[in-house]
């Protein structure tokens, strides 16, 4: 049996992960996303083959197991009508409600794939569009996306619709993980998804697989980061964006929002298989972790996202089933609530021996209200396990966002605008001002701190950009006049193959195109960019280099490179005094720029932090070299 250390400080009896240590094929638009894994395995071929091999040598003798010959319909399908039992006092359909319709469908389009019982393990990605309302009629559909050696994904969709109206609005989307229930000590095999007709079902099957795979390695990536972001806390920085404790005097203590609530479980919790039914404990966490967010903030917030639903052992009629929550951490417009459940039979209770069966993180967000900008209280720690859950609510919101845009799959629109030398003064104007505005964002959150870089990233919806600063020993002029030419940079930045000069419209504005190297075995890149550099107009103005992708007619497609797009990127190269400068650079991450980068939002590489110490030993070194 192993035990593997969760998010939320507790442990897990985990009888499906090693099942899920096997290698899983990742779909090549995002192998590179997973770039250098830091502290972990490197990504391992593809063996799907080898596993249909082993599948059919050896399916005739598996004890337990259940593969259906003949495939069954993939969708199943709910209709519900909204009735008052169903919504809150407000009037909205209950997340709980919904919860309870989710784990039901996602179970039996589970067992349809199996051909017997089977178990939820988990319920992921949660993310909550909007609500339902009295009267309207929600809709969930549910399939399997992909079926891997014993363990299955089943994708949940849920739309709504008034009764006067046509048109179906999104609600929520998941992923939930499910195994076969064995009936002796072997463990269920299941068949692979087939017959993938739509564009949509072969990419949910490919994005099914990626999703596995962040999962596995969330336990290391948190490990890794929580140990960050405590050198982070702990340490004498000044710097904005660090997490650091709140001034306890006016914060408020997360040990003010702790929830305690007990169930009994009945006959009517009960699901088909015997147990306590799976969405009715995660409505009992969902009430349990509303009460506790509103004892912070005074008002009933709104459930926006489900992170981690565990379900780690199962509970019966006649367990009393205690659920404990407390607010972990706040931030902007969202705050996190962790619950934990417990359960007892009559001999375990008496001996106050708990079973932990479950657990999850609950985001909430405000109700927007016009001419208003929703904001939680500041919260604090006051005990050594609430500095544990505070600071293990950033890493998992950081986690979080690194998952979803690496999972992120709509189509951008062009970036690239037409270059010519009658638009270059229209163009060089907006790159500047571009990268200026992308400068002037507040709230940037530390992702890690050294004495000479630090990187920082900034999200607002679908907008996702990095910040990386160096403290440099050269003058801000010598700095800026080496980043503004760069056929230089394939020198100290190794994600650079070459760089050629295009086109030089005159001092400020040339076109460049740019060749990038693969990444873990990913296609090669190239970007066709244009550079506008701009020295300080008055004292205190910063250096300026401003890049963005155009379209040159001189320079088509390149075979054997994937054509990729940068909206804005740059340096921004302030004066310290005369021998010492700190140089910013800016991204506004896309998704030609997302694999180059990933690797440091998720935790799994450093190379960010690499490529800025190279910079810096360059800028340096170029200026010793000069001197003598």
């Amino acid at each position: 049996m192993m035990i593997q250390s969760l998010q939320n400080g507790f442990t897990l009896d985990n009888h499906y992960l090693r099942d899920l240590k096997g290698p899983v094929p990742v779909p090549t638009q995002y192998a590179p996303s997973l770039g250098v894994h830091r502290g972990s395995c490197p990504v391992e071929p593809h063996k799907d083959q080898e596993i249909q091999r082993h599948r059919s040598a050896q399916a005739a003798p598996l004890l337990g197991s259940c593969c259906v010959q003949t495939p069954a319909p993939m969708d199943v399908q709910m209709c519900q009508s909204i009735q008052p039992c169903h919504a809150d006092h407000q009037g909205d359909l209950s997340a709980g409600q919904l919860l309870k319709w989710m784990d039901t469908i996602a179970c039996l389009a589970a067992e349809r794939h199996a051909g017997m019982a089977c178990v939820t393990l988990s319920m992921d990605d949660i993310q909550f569009e909007e609500t339902g309302r009295v009267g309207q009629v929600i809709t969930i559909k549910s399939k399997v996306n992909r079926a891997f050696t014993t363990s299955m994904e089943v994708g949940i969709r849920v739309s709504v619709q008034d009764v006067r109206e046509h048109v179906e609005r999104l609600v929520c989307v998941a992923y939930s993980t499910f195994v076969g229930k064995p009936a002796g000590p072997q463990k269920v095999l299941l068949r692979p998804v087939e017959d993938l007709c739509s564009a949509e079902e072969q990419l949910q099957h490919s994005l099914a697989s990626e999703r596995r795979r962040l999962r596995l390695y969330n336990e290391q990536t948190f490990s890794t980061l929580l140990q960050d972001y405590h050198t982070l806390a702990n340490g004498n920085y000044s710097s904005p964006g660090v997490c650091s404790r709140r001034d306890p005097l006016s914060a408020v203590s997360t040990e003010f929002t702790r929830v305690e609530s007990i169930e009994l479980v009945l006959p009517p919790h009960a699901n088909h298989h015997g147990n306590t039914f799976g969405g009715q404990i995660m409505a009992w966490m969902e009430n349990a972790a509303t009460v506790a967010a509103s004892r912070l903030c005074g008002c009933f917030p709104s459930l926006r996202s489900v992170d981690m639903f565990r379900f780690r052992g199962p509970s019966s009629v006649g367990d009393r089933l205690v659920f404990k929550a407390v607010v972990n951490n706040t931030f902007n417009n969202s705050i996190e609530v962790g619950v934990r459940v417990e359960a007892y039979n009559c001999e375990e209770w008496t001996a106050n021996k708990p079973r932990h069966i479950n657990s999850a993180f609950l985001i909430y967000q405000l109700a927007n209200t016009p001419g208003d900008v929703p904001a939680f209280p500041q919260v604090t720690y006051t005990t050594q396990d609430g500095e544990r859950r505070y600071l293990s609510a950033i890493v998992r919101k950081r986690i979080r966002m690194a998952r979803k845009h690496i999972l992120s799959c709509k189509e951008e629109a062009p970036l690239s605008v037409p270059w010519d030398k009658s638009n270059q003064v229209y163009l060089g104007y907006n790159n500047v001002a571009a990268l200026t505005v992308l400068a002037g964002k507040q709230d940037w959150e530390a992702s890690s701190i050294s004495d000479r870089v630090a990187v920082y990233v900034h999200e607002e919806v679908e907008l996702l950009c990095v910040q990386v600063q160096m403290e440099v020993m050269s003058s801000a002029l010598h700095a800026f006049t080496l980043l503004a030419d760069l056929t230089l940079r394939p020198l100290w930045d190794k994600h650079y193959l070459s760089c050629e000069e295009v086109e030089r419209a005159d001092e400020e504005e040339t076109v460049y195109h740019i060749k990038c190297p693969p990444i873990n075995g990913g296609k090669s890149r190239d970007f066709v960019f244009l550079l506008s550099k701009r020295q300080p107009c008055k004292d205190g103005d910063p250096y300026v280099v401003a890049l963005r992708s155009v379209t040159v007619t001189t320079v088509p497609p390149v075979e054997g490179f994937l054509r990729s797009e940068a909206k804005c990127a740059g340096f921004l190269i302030h004066s310290l005094g005369l021998n010492s400068c700190k140089v910013c650079y800016y991204n506004q991450v896309t998704s030609g720029v997302l694999p180059y980068v990933a690797g440091n939002l998720a935790g799994w590489s450093k190379s960010m932090e690499e490529t800025a110490s190279a910079c810096t030993t360059f800028l340096e070194r170029d200026l010793i070299t000069t001197l003598y």
